[in-house]
């Protein structure tokens, strides 16, 4: 979709039944969109009856111009496919949203130095903890974070993302109205502060499973690759890794244990062709970007590689007084140990240098 027609055009038709992003491109590719609001009878291929007749009676127009009104008061503002800030790698998908609804910021270009962060709701501790240090680095080296506000791994991305005090957008499968899950609506206000919150679902739209694929492809679609850190046989994540490599992003995976079922989805994903990605480093360097080495990025592992020993156990409580480091930073750090073979965990929570 280009040319000029507005963003009020572009949300009259979104807001049709049953008209999607691909019907509104098709609509746009025939003439502009002005002439096809005028003359919906034109296009009866397209446009069912009930949505021919709201255009005719005028009640699709007012009702977006209520949706425009109802943005304006909450502060959300709700971008258009032909707007200067609409995400630029997003506008090239098959099926890029007509509209986009925004709470926070979003910058045209970031997406090109941009990351998505995805996996299972049921993560495990050692999951949560490697991806909320991978997002906090990488956020604080300057890459953009995008993940889906979920439970488990996405939380933790975005979590991160804001302690690295970079960027973090969260696209969620419903209205900006209604957060999903409702424990996140604090973590969605912090991240329209370090970012944005968006959708493209209309206010008042719940979580409905229909829309999680949709939501799914915009994640894919924001940014030039998808990491997936835990995620079982089936899942949303793969659907996320699927949908990046239809638009020929990368796709990267974090290893797992193969008697865990939340790394079924991470291995089978090695086994295809994904890229390892063990911290950050990994990431960049699949990407192409620079990240600063910090002392503390440095230094790190080796601190808790003296802290351990090869013949003497040692559990979280026990590192973290040794290393002076926080429960989180331990478990991220043990899980990069773990994936370069210099740490090997034992029953009970237990782990020895190698």
């Amino acid at each position: 979709m280009t040319g000029p027609d507005s963003t009020l055009d572009l949300l009259t038709l979104s807001l049709l039944p049953d008209v999607g992003p691909r019907t509104v491109a098709e609509l746009h590719a025939r003439a502009p969109l002005r002439a096809v609001l005028s003359r919906p009878g034109d296009h009866g291929d397209l446009l069912g009856a009930e949505a021919r007749e709201q255009l005719r009676s005028g009640d699709a127009g007012r009702r977006a111009e209520a949706e425009l009104a109802r943005a304006s008061q909450t502060g959300v503002r709700i971008v258009g496919f032909g707007e200067d800030d609409y995400p630029e790698l997003l506008r090239h998908i098959y099926d890029p949203p007509p509209v986009l609804y925004v709470h926070g910021l979003v910058q045209a270009e970031e997406g090109q130095r941009g990351v998505a962060v995805v996996g299972a709701r049921k993560a495990t501790a050692a999951g949560c903890a490697l991806t909320r240090h991978l997002a906090r680095e990488l956020a604080a080296a300057g890459v953009l974070i995008v993940s889906g506000l979920a439970r488990g791994i996405d939380g933790e991305a975005h979590r991160g993302a804001i302690e690295g005090g970079g960027r973090t957008v969260a696209v969620l499968g419903s209205g900006l109205d209604r957060i999903y899950p409702p424990e996140n609506a604090r973590l969605a206000a912090q991240v329209a502060c370090s970012g944005a919150v968006v959708s493209e679902f209309s206010f008042g739209t719940g979580p409905h499973p229909g829309n999680f694929p949709r939501r799914n492809r915009v994640i894919a679609g924001w940014v030039r690759g998808v990491v997936v850190v835990e995620a079982a046989a089936k899942s949303g994540a793969l659907v996320t890794a699927r949908c990046a490599l239809d638009e020929g992003r990368e796709v990267m995976a974090v290893p797992g244990h193969p008697s865990q079922p939340s790394a079924e989805g991470t291995n089978a994903l090695l086994r295809d062709g994904a890229a390892l990605v063990r911290g950050a480093a990994d990431v960049a360097a699949e990407l192409g970007l620079v990240m600063p080495v910090t002392e503390a990025a440095a230094g790190g592992a080796d601190d808790l590689l003296a802290a351990l020993r090869p013949d003497v156990p040692a559990g979280l409580d026990e590192l973290q007084a040794r290393s002076g480091r926080s429960a989180a930073e331990v478990l991220a750090r043990l899980a990069e140990l773990e994936l370069e073979a210099r740490v090997r965990r034992l029953p009970g929570a237990l782990f020895v240098r190698r």
